[in-house]
């Protein structure tokens, strides 16, 4: 068996120091269970993580947040179930998915879905955890409700966009204009940022009146024209951001009473973020949340995860693990 170890961090993309040592079947407590991990997705926070961006990241370690696999050890009830997940905790503080086996928290344990494939489950984690987050901040919309979303063709931008239409709300997606639109995106309208006339076409799509709520998935390059579209008592989500110092009009801001809130799912453990997760499984076996199919990462092998974790900080989105390929 094996397993991928960041044994410190590392200076660039370039240059990611991640080994594939050999793994024991773990022993789990009485309060735990080990799944035998069959992919599990690389991410952007495994990435930035990795290069000694997050603090709380210990080292050495095993990375990866999200998962898909099979119950080896623990309850009796689970095992052999298919499980998956993700964790602000797994691959930060303490050994993560990028390896065969995973501990896991009984209480963190979350059956998946028939009707999410293997590829599906594996890298459903932090982009839906990340959205289902802020709506639980600021409400999720309501049946007719207009929202916007900056970066609607991310992978945060994608899952709040599908979460929103189970809601049934109305949304409108901003993208940069060299990024493709994705096939059977979930946008019912989908505008460009470098649009000089942006904000007003944003405001004719809510009668001038504005919008309630703002996702914002990118931060600095959509702050500034948000604050002309958002209603007054508008609400913005922040997850990121290009741009760490972010200039904008402060008297736009108070007066008209905006708030914004900030998303870190880094501070929600396994448990926590499966508990999140599992709001979605009425919609998920009934079909109502939609899944993009065309939008499936590239897959790669442990021992190809040097240049998996430099290509998805190049290009941004995930990378997928096949830890039961040989």
């Amino acid at each position: 068996m094996k397993a991928l170890q960041l044994a410190q961090p590392s200076v660039s993309p370039e240059a990611i120091q991640v080994r594939v040592v050999s793994q024991q079947m773990p022993t789990c407590g009485p309060t735990e269970a080990v799944v035998r991990v069959l992919m599990a997705a690389i991410n952007p926070s495994d990435v930035k993580a990795s290069l000694g961006h997050m603090p709380q990241a210990i080292f050495p370690r095993t990375p990866g947040r999200d998962y898909v696999g099979i119950v080896e050890q623990g309850p009796k009830e689970w095992l052999g179930k298919t499980v998956f997940g993700s964790g602000g905790d797994v691959g930060i503080t303490r050994n993560g998915s990028h390896a065969s086996y995973l501990v896991l928290p009984q209480r963190a344990l979350l059956e998946k879905p028939a009707a999410l494939t293997l590829k599906q489950a594996a890298c459903m984690g932090v982009p839906y955890v990340t959205a289902l987050d802020g709506f639980t901040k600021t409400g999720f919309p309501q049946p007719g409700e207009k929202i916007l979303i900056g970066g609607a063709m991310g992978k945060v931008g994608l899952a709040a966009t599908a979460i929103a239409k189970v809601y049934g709300a109305r949304v409108i997606g901003i993208k940069r204009k060299e990024t493709a639109a994705l096939p059977g995106h979930a946008c019912d309208a989908l505008f460009n940022l470098e649009d000089p006339d942006l904000s007003a076409k944003l405001m004719e799509e809510t009668q001038q009146r504005g919008f309630h709520l703002f996702y914002n998935t990118v931060g600095s390059p959509y702050l500034a024209m948000s604050l002309d579209v958002l209603a007054h008592k508008g609400k913005q989500i922040l997850i990121s951001t290009l741009e760490r110092d972010c200039p904008f009009d402060i008297f736009k801001f108070f007066r008209k009473e905006m708030t914004f809130y900030g998303v870190d799912t880094l501070k929600k453990d396994t448990v926590a973020s499966n508990q999140l997760l599992a709001q979605l499984e009425t919609y998920l076996a009934s079909g109502r949340l939609h899944l993009l199919q065309e939008n499936m990462p590239k897959i790669y092998t442990l021992d190809q995860a040097a240049e998996a974790f430099e290509q998805t900080f190049v290009k941004g989105g995930i990378g997928l693990l096949n830890i039961s390929a040989p």
